[in-house]
């Protein structure tokens, strides 16, 4: 099985100058745990997290509606290829305490793989 097989295709971006508060209302409406954050000729820069929500907005004060995003996402983006091998790619994500993982095919954000994905297959096929 192939990260192509079982990511969510519909990807949520924002761009690195929005406030925070905008990245989360987005999170919130879609239910979702993260925005891949990109640069303007949408090549991804970094990823927002629920977690980076709460150890770097909320844990350190800072004001969600005056903080851009772009101040407190992860950087150093790790992101899988649409081929990469489903099962390395949780074994990966475990590891390095991941729960998202942009998914590429070359440069192009194609997708994003969370636990959510996995679980889902793991629970159809169980």
């Amino acid at each position: 099985m192939k990260a192509k097989d079982i990511m969510t295709k519909e990807i949520l971006s924002v761009e690195k100058d929005i406030p925070v508060y905008e990245a989360v209302q987005i999170m919130n409406k879609n239910n979702i745990g993260s925005v891949v954050v990109m640069n303007a000729i949408k090549d991804p820069l970094g990823i927002f997290t629920e977690r980076d929500l709460l150890r770097r907005v909320v844990a350190k004060d800072l004001d969600p509606k005056t903080t851009k995003i772009e101040q407190v996402m992860t950087k150093g983006l790790v992101c899988a290829q649409a081929n990469d091998d489903a099962k390395v790619l949780l074994e990966a994500m475990f590891e390095n305490n991941f729960r998202h993982l942009p998914v590429l095919e070359g440069r192009a954000l194609v997708g994003i793989l969370s636990l959510k994905d996995f679980y889902s297959v793991f629970l159809k096929k169980g």
